[in-house]
């Protein structure tokens, strides 16, 4: 694992931290800074940290906090406060 991998990981347990406390600007920054991280050293987005933030306005998703999960029809929508949706498949 590279240091920049490592700094991502880092960062999203930061972010994840920081909407529990609901400090979303703090969650914000950690967001911004880790896409710009591996935009830099071109290593992509763990899984995880792509579907949960937000790629309007870079905030992480918490469900039920800041974010809403549905299912409909073979897919999970996840809707954040500022009304970006974004779709996920998955087979039943």
């Amino acid at each position: 694992m590279s240091i920049a991998e490592e700094r991502i990981d880092r960062l999203h347990t930061l972010a994840k931290q920081a909407v529990a406390a609901r400090e979303f600007d703090r969650s914000r920054e950690y967001v911004r800074l880790a896409r710009r991280i591996a935009e830099r050293n071109r290593c992509g987005l763990p899984r995880e940290f792509k579907r949960f933030s937000c790629p309007r306005c870079d905030v992480y998703l918490r469900p039920g906090v800041n974010a809403r999960v549905r299912t409909q029809d073979g897919h999970v929508v996840v809707t954040c406060d500022c009304g970006e949706l974004k779709r996920y498949p998955y087979q039943s």
